[in-house]
């Protein structure tokens, strides 16, 4: 459940970046309000992931989504520029938040040591 917690924590920090846009410097109430509620959702299911997920994949993989995804989202909605260094980049921080999906271990041993 820690890791479909992160995967929308990441997710809602997409949105709240992209309201954060829209908001224009919180001069639009209905944007400025949206960017607050994703913020705090994010965080909070970013905070209930880091219970059994060990904080550097954590963090690693929240602002790895964030990052990615916002930059996907610029590229098809607001007219931010694509090239193939961009794609290839998107593709190798995408790549490495799988991979630390994969290879993390270490949460069954910080699981245990949390009941010690």
């Amino acid at each position: 459940m820690a890791w479909i917690y992160l995967m929308l924590a990441g997710l809602s920090e997409i949105v709240w970046a992209f309201g954060l846009k829209e908001a224009h410097g919180f001069s639009r109430l209905g944007w400025s309000l949206l960017t607050i509620a994703f913020l705090i959702v994010s965080f909070y299911l970013f905070a209930r992931a880091m219970r059994k997920i060990p904080i550097g994949t954590a963090y690693a993989v929240f602002t790895g989504i964030g990052a990615a995804g916002t930059a996907i989202i610029g590229m098809l909605f607001l007219d931010e520029s694509a090239n193939l260094w961009k794609i290839i980049s998107l593709v190798v921080l995408i790549s490495g938040i799988i991979g630390l999906k994969l290879v993390d271990g270490g949460a069954k041993s910080d699981e245990k040591a949390g009941d010690a």
